[in-house]
């Protein structure tokens, strides 16, 4: 389920586009973002989202992206998919009707047991206006 204003995009969305699948944003886990990862190994991977106001609407100012659940510590984020990835990225640029794209980051541990982990959201904070 989509949100009223602002939502989050995955499946390889295009820069200043409307393309990408909408991220689920009411706890379902219809459409979640899945990453899987080989513990193994310490895989990390890295997958292009979007961000976008529905149409009539626009963020003023900062939009800030960052997560939280259980085992946050495992994703980062970063404006470009080679810079440098933190806790907390923020697109200054002014986000309206077309996407904006940032990269997260998932990683693993060797030190983990192989599961199904459903406990970290990505939180978006922006304030919205009428465009």
């Amino acid at each position: 389920m989509a949100s009223e204003y602002i939502n989050l995009y995955m499946n390889n969305p295009t820069a200043d586009g409307t393309d990408g699948t909408a991220i689920s944003t009411d706890g379902t886990q219809l459409s979640p973002l899945t990453v899987s990862l080989d513990a193994s190994t310490n895989e990390t991977k890295k997958v292009k989202l979007a961000v976008r106001t529905e149409t009539g609407y626009v963020a003023t100012g900062d939009v800030t992206l960052s997560d939280y659940g259980d085992t946050n510590d495992r994703w980062k984020f970063s404006l470009t998919e080679n810079g440098t990835y933190s806790d907390t990225v923020i697109i200054s640029s002014g986000v309206g009707s077309v996407n904006s794209i940032f990269y997260a980051q998932a990683s693993s541990s060797s030190l983990e047991n192989p599961a199904r982990d459903t406990s970290v959201s990505i939180q978006v904070k922006a304030v919205i206006d009428q465009a």
